[in-house]
């Protein structure tokens, strides 16, 4: 429990006045434990603390007024920033690129780590109908999964702001609830953040204001391409799960779209009655964003290469 000192009463006031983020800044204590507090006034007393109106989701580092609902706004001077995309965790299964991005969280210690959506998969509660007699995994299990691999991540980054911009998968969670029984809604536990109070959930994540992550926007295959192009920024994505950087230069200089590939095996029982086996451009791997003097460094891939194996920087490291 945070700041004892902070009535109860004084501290759900502070939190829906100001945010996280302003409670943080306002009574010196860590976000992480402000979460862990919200969290736990939610589950005991049923209430939803709501965010207040002009305030969204703010780094703990720097408070902005954000344009829109959803964006988490961030500054890095200095420092690297670990993106991991298109997890679709699954029971009894710990890729290499998963343990790959633990070992990156633990040593290259960034200053964020991103997962950029689909984490959940959500089998069971997709609203397209099941494929045959698939066996797919309860809804408990994923989450529980989830919870493992995840709490793997915040094990090995320290202190790290942890941000998840959610992918369509994800939001299964809450679509399927709210779709089935919209009476449930505000409880406590209907949200996917109520299950994993130590992320901070968004649409997208904006780094000095001219570096956009968020799940996706453009498909096909020269959605990167078009997605810096009209978006005007560099644009971090996932969903395709591609993995692969295109820089794209005008008179405005040099910026990139970049596609994160996919934590998990692109042969792996999430996806091969979903592609009916097929062959899948995709490619397992995560993304290094460097960060100096508030300028983003060529973006960077760790894209797997064996079942031990990642490469990166033209190494091969053994994971």
């Amino acid at each position: 429990m945070v700041a004892p000192a902070v009535p109860e009463a004084e501290f759900i006031e502070l939190f829906e006045r100001l945010g996280a983020a302003g409670t943080s800044r306002h009574i010196g204590v860590n976000i992480r434990e402000i979460l862990r507090r919200r969290n736990s006034i939610e589950k005991r007393t049923g209430r939803k603390l709501a965010l207040p109106d002009d305030v969204s989701i703010h780094s703990t580092r720097n408070l902005h007024k954000i344009e829109h609902a959803g964006r988490y706004d961030m500054e890095v001077k200095n420092g690297i920033v670990l993106v991991g995309s298109d997890a679709h965790y699954w029971p009894g299964i710990i890729s290499p690129a998963h343990r790959a991005f633990v070992k990156f969280c633990k040593e290259m210690k960034p200053v964020a780590v991103i997962m950029n959506g689909d984490m959940l998969d959500g089998a069971t509660i997709s609203r397209h109908p099941p494929i045959g007699w698939e066996d797919r995994p309860s809804l408990i299990q994923e989450i529980e999964t989830c919870k493992d691999r995840l709490g793997e991540v915040e094990m090995a980054s320290g202190k790290a702001e942890r941000l998840w911009p959610l992918g369509n998968h994800d939001a299964r969670f809450e679509t399927r609830l709210a779709t089935v029984a919209p009476e449930y809604a505000r409880i406590n536990g209907v949200h996917l953040r109520d299950h994993f109070p130590l992320w901070e959930p968004c649409w997208s994540v904006w780094i000095n204001k001219n570096v956009v992550v968020k799940h996706r926007f453009r498909n096909g295959i020269h959605a990167v391409h078009n997605n810096t192009l009209w978006g005007g920024k560099t644009m971090v994505t996932g969903h395709l799960h591609s993995l692969k950087v295109t820089p794209l230069s005008d008179y405005n200089g040099t910026r990139w779209g970049v596609d994160g590939g996919t934590l998990a095996t692109p042969y792996g029982p999430q996806f091969v009655d979903y592609t009916e086996a097929n062959p899948s451009n995709w490619r397992s791997g995560f993304v290094v964003l460097t960060f100096e003097d508030g300028e983003l460094r060529w973006p960077e891939v760790v894209h797997v290469i064996g079942e031990d194996r990642v490469e990166f920087r033209g190494k091969t490291i053994a994971v």
